[in-house]
């Protein structure tokens, strides 16, 4: 992978990670659902495995260099 590339994406996957796990956290410590007409606890887990992903991949881009 090309540095440029490889820097832009692995900054946007950890950015978009780093986003939504701090927003599902803020929303099960408030309560408030995560996603709505979901269960609370599936819509969380969920969010979180997705963000946890999206952390993977974007350190994994970042090893590329």
């Amino acid at each position: 992978m090309e540095n440029g590339p490889a820097i832009f994406a692995g900054m946007v996957f950890c950015l978009f990670g780093g986003g939504l796990s701090a927003w599902t956290a803020t929303s099960v410590r408030r309560r408030r659902p995560v996603a709505l007409g979901v269960n609370p606890a599936v819509s969380a887990a969920v969010a979180s495995l997705v963000s946890l992903a999206s952390l993977v991949v974007g350190v994994w881009c970042l090893t590329r260099l």
